[in-house]
């Protein structure tokens, strides 16, 4: 396509999620909440691993590390949205446009491994707990977590290059409240149906294929709760339910959007406030309301804080 007399396109404009000014007040009380949630659960939890002793063990430091592509995905989406409620014009310039894409693919990524290492860390401590510790030792988890931030790098280079050097000559307004890869792919002036199946081999065979991965390990271990509480399922699920609700809530929207990357409906862009909103504050609001550890380690902490006689110190 001969673009030299076509104006090229240096910056986008956000849709957003709605034109009502009622739904956007409601939104700005839901972004703000959900966001403040986020920064103080997850910061929190990072906290408590780093200064509890008693927290040194593999599951709560890959849950720490978990909470840090939490914050960085919740980051990089939901301040902008909540700025951009009011906004006048919600204008972005193309490199920041790119610069986000980039950032939420590599946090995308790496939490997906980090989801992975999770589950086997439940399934090695409940089904194998006599090798426990000789599995998942320091050496295990921290190759967990380099590998989560190779492999979220690897897999936002592997998209970013399809995307830097495409043709922008217009329109440029992208019906979303967040800038991902299909959306502003669909604005090229250059036929993006090869790119729409790199989309798929890319990220939505990651997701599909990360998704099914952890189904083995935890019907391992909903099978083994079963049999060591003589039958009763109830204690198998009630174990594992909110591990699984996190994993089905995050990964239903990435299978949604990239297994059909160019959508006709505007579905895609309200199912992704799951994964920028309520996931991430999901994570530190189970760790510290249903966690029995977290609590005693909280009770602990405020003991040191206001003193054996109920009197700061």
């Amino acid at each position: 396509m001969d673009t030299t007399n076509v104006s090229v396109v240096s910056e986008f404009v956000l849709t957003g999620l709605s034109n009502s000014w009622a739904m956007h007040l409601l939104l700005f009380w839901f972004f703000s909440v959900f966001y403040m949630g986020i920064i103080l659960g997850n910061l929190f939890i990072v906290f408590m691993v780093i200064i509890d002793s008693h927290l040194h063990t593999p599951m709560y430091f890959l849950l720490a590390n978990l909470s840090l592509p939490d914050l960085g995905l919740s980051s990089t989406t939901v301040p902008k949205a909540i700025t951009n409620l009011f906004a006048d014009c919600k204008i972005i310039s193309f490199p920041k446009c790119i610069i986000q894409i980039f950032f939420i693919h590599v946090m995308g990524g790496g939490e997906m491994v980090l989801l992975i290492a999770m589950a086997y860390d439940r399934y090695t401590a409940i089904c194998k707990p006599l090798h426990y510790l000789t599995i998942m030792s320091l050496k295990t988890c921290v190759s967990f977590v380099v590998t989560a931030w190779i492999v979220g790098i690897i897999h936002a280079v592997s998209q970013f290059v399809f995307v830097i050097n495409l043709p922008f000559c217009g329109p440029n307004e992208v019906d979303s409240f967040y800038y991902d890869f299909p959306r502003v792919m669909k604005l090229a002036c250059v036929d993006t149906y090869k790119l729409e199946f790199a989309i798929i081999a890319n990220s939505g065979f990651i997701s599909m294929a990360t998704f099914f991965s952890l189904a083995p390990p935890y019907i391992f271990i909903l099978v083994t709760v079963w049999k060591r509480s003589s039958g009763d399922l109830s204690k198998a699920f009630i174990t594992l339910s909110p591990h699984i609700t996190v994993v089905i809530l995050f990964f239903t929207p990435c299978m949604f959007l990239y297994m059909w990357p160019f959508p006709t409906t505007s579905l895609d862009k309200y199912l992704f406030i799951v994964d920028f909103a309520i996931t991430p504050h999901l994570n530190p609001a189970i760790c510290t309301l249903r966690n029995k550890d977290m609590r005693v380690a909280m009770r602990r902490l405020g003991k040191r804080i206001v003193g054996p006689h109920g009197i700061s110190q």
